[in-house]
């Protein structure tokens, strides 16, 4: 039967990920998922598409704020900011949104590490970031048999990920993608190249283009937009160094007018205001078998 192989969460946004076996989620993703960022000395939010050593920066959520963790550093911890926190204007892509400055000791932390002025932002309480209206609305005027119900579209609040809530991909897919780079004598890839905070096993390679979501505990996500990819998947999670592959042979295989498609963009239906996912749980898939265009 179908089940979650695994969960993970990236608190620092472009920074080493946490795998969890159960985990809180809520309709804004998987607890603290990407609720810091880095930025620039202009604002800009960083990630690993121009600087891959953050993939070296190990983040560990707790009560009360976040301890930061890299080779070669001293252990930094960096308490929550408080309620009243000035708000920080930071754009995430097109959407607008604040953050809430981290103060200048895990700046020079991160600054020192990454080798150029920056600073950290924790989401701020008054933040407003829906998932995209557009895909939601269109989602669900294509399903409306769906059995679960979901929130409105611009309801589907989240922090600094880059569109969504959640992303789930496909184990099988990340088999065959292997299999494909074992063919031309490359080195199989994880699965954390790709950023998941969900990954399925027991559905067919690349089901997920054929899949409307999946229910699972009560919990239903609905597969609202394909995945894109960008060079990230190119990063090595263990050392920071940077290659053509698994890209290269990727795009020569999952090439669509929308781009380089690995994974899925989800947002959640909930019973109630939090619920939890645990590896092992089972799913059940929906298929509606409408083709990639």
């Amino acid at each position: 039967m179908p089940s979650i192989h695994s969960l993970y969460s990236y608190p620092v946004k472009s920074c080493a990920g946490v795998a969890h076996s159960k985990i809180a989620l809520t309709e804004a993703g998987l607890e603290y998922d990407r609720h810091w960022v880095i930025v620039d000395a202009q604002g800009v939010f960083m990630t690993q598409r121009q600087y891959p050593r953050m993939v070296l920066i190990h983040p560990e959520p707790v009560a009360g704020g976040l301890w930061l963790r890299a080779s070669g550093q001293p252990d930094c911890y960096v308490p929550l900011p408080a309620a009243d926190a000035p708000a920080v204007p930071v754009a995430i892509f097109s959407a607008n949104t604040l953050g809430a400055d981290q103060g200048d000791e895990a700046a020079r932390w991160l600054s020192a590490f990454l080798g150029l002025s920056c600073r950290l932002l924790h989401l701020h309480p008054q933040a407003h970031r829906p998932a995209s209206p557009k895909h939601v609305t269109h989602w669900l005027a294509q399903h409306p048999d769906w059995p679960l119900a979901f929130s409105p579209p611009g309801q589907h609040q989240f922090a600094f990920a880059d569109g969504f809530p959640f992303l789930v991909v496909n184990l099988n897919s990340l088999r065959e993608l292997n299999g494909q780079l074992a063919a031309r004598d490359f080195a199989p890839v994880d699965v954390s190249r790709f950023r998941p905070n969900i990954v399925l096993d027991g559905l067919e390679a690349y089901d997920e283009d054929h899949l409307a979501g999946f229910r699972t505990g009560g919990l239903g996500f609905a597969f609202v937009k394909p995945c894109a990819w960008c060079p990230i998947p190119n990063v090595d999670p263990k050392t920071g160094g940077t290659a053509q592959e698994p890209g290269r042979t990727l795009a020569q295989h999952r090439q669509f007018p929308q781009g380089v498609l690995f994974g899925v963009n989800a947002i959640v239906s909930l019973p109630q205001e939090t619920a939890w996912l645990a590896v092992g749980d089972s799913i059940e898939p929906e298929y509606d078998f409408d083709e990639i265009s």
